[in-house]
């Protein structure tokens, strides 16, 4: 009797192959009518655990204790090095200007080649379909991720046109702070790369099981069977074969912002393993996010929220023992 079973791996993330940057790209964003940041970034440091009070009202422990496992972001404030207004085309979004500020940090020269003179043109509302911040993060700020190279991004800005306009031009060479982004208790979508694993076989990269002495020559128990039919004659991009394994853009849905602090609090004994100690601003995401320590992670509204309801963050606890060992 011959028998059939699910392919090994899944395709919907083909090609593996390394991301092109380091900083994730945000290819989309939600609509907001709030005027303010929709995204941000940080840096990750690690995880801890916090007791809460469950929310979620069509939960069977609704009103009860549990503990849920939360990722540690330390956000430094972004700071605004420039506005971009866009225009929606045929062909896509299409820049109609943009204005850089005059007071921009000496590390960004690190990144890109910074102008002896800004000449700034004045943007008008007419014909603008769309607002963007030009950010920069501050990793020489803290201590935890050892680099001087700020990484660049855009944000897009919520509300209508003209708030958005007016908003983005305050906010022109000054910091923002994730704060005045995102609330406790919002749910956001993260992005980030995720942890490299090098060049990996098809029993590790897609799963594929290792053949016994029956059905394999010597050493070559970890290959697949066959590559494919006589007809075509080729071996299509479905057949699970070797390559880069890790390092590939995620995009994780639906986290819920646990808690948002200062000062570096959360900070565990002996500081986070690999890290060190937080300093700055940070956030507390429920769940795991993408990536290695100090990999940068990108945060935004969510595109697809769920329909579950909540009644509102309430924390019991936040455990600050010791990560080491």
């Amino acid at each position: 009797m011959k028998t059939h079973r699910p392919r090994r791996g899944s395709l919907a993330f083909s090609p593996r192959k390394r991301a092109k940057s380091i900083v994730p790209r945000i290819r989309s964003w939600p609509e907001c009518n709030e005027v303010r940041m929709q995204g941000f970034a940080g840096y990750k440091a690690g995880m801890t655990h916090v007791v809460m009070i469950d929310d979620r009202k069509n939960s069977l422990t609704y009103g009860e204790e549990m503990v849920v496992p939360v990722t540690v972001l330390e956000t430094p404030p972004l700071k605004v090095a420039g506005v971009r207004a866009y225009k929606k085309t045929q062909y896509g979004l299409k820049i109609v200007a943009e204005i850089w500020s005059e007071d921009l940090d000496k590390q960004l020269a690190r990144k890109i080649n910074l102008p002896k003179k800004v000449k700034n043109k004045e943007i008008n509302a007419d014909g603008i379909d769309e607002v963007r911040l030009i950010t920069y993060t501050q990793p020489y700020l803290i201590t935890g991720v050892p680099k001087k190279v700020p990484e660049i991004m855009e944000n897009k800005v919520g509300g209508s046109v003209e708030e958005a306009l007016e908003y983005a031009l305050d906010k022109l060479g000054k910091e923002i702070r994730v704060s005045e982004v995102f609330n406790e208790g919002a749910i956001i979508d993260v992005v980030s790369i995720t942890k490299g694993k090098g060049f990996q076989g098809v029993v590790k990269r897609w799963g594929v099981i290792t053949l016994d002495a029956k059905h394999a020559r010597s050493s070559k128990h970890r290959r697949v069977g066959t590559l494919g039919p006589w007809n075509p004659h080729r071996v299509r991009w479905t057949v699970p074969q070797y390559g880069q394994m890790g390092f590939h853009q995620r995009t994780e849905y639906n986290k819920r912002i646990v808690k948002i602090g200062e000062n570096g609090e959360i900070t565990p004994a002996g500081g986070f393993v690999h890290y060190g100690v937080i300093r700055s601003d940070y956030v507390l995401i429920a769940g795991s996010v993408p990536g290695s320590v100090k990999r940068l992670v990108r945060m935004r509204d969510a595109m697809r929220k769920p329909k579950a309801q909540f009644d509102g963050i309430n924390l019991v606890y936040v455990s600050t023992t010791s990560k080491q060992g």
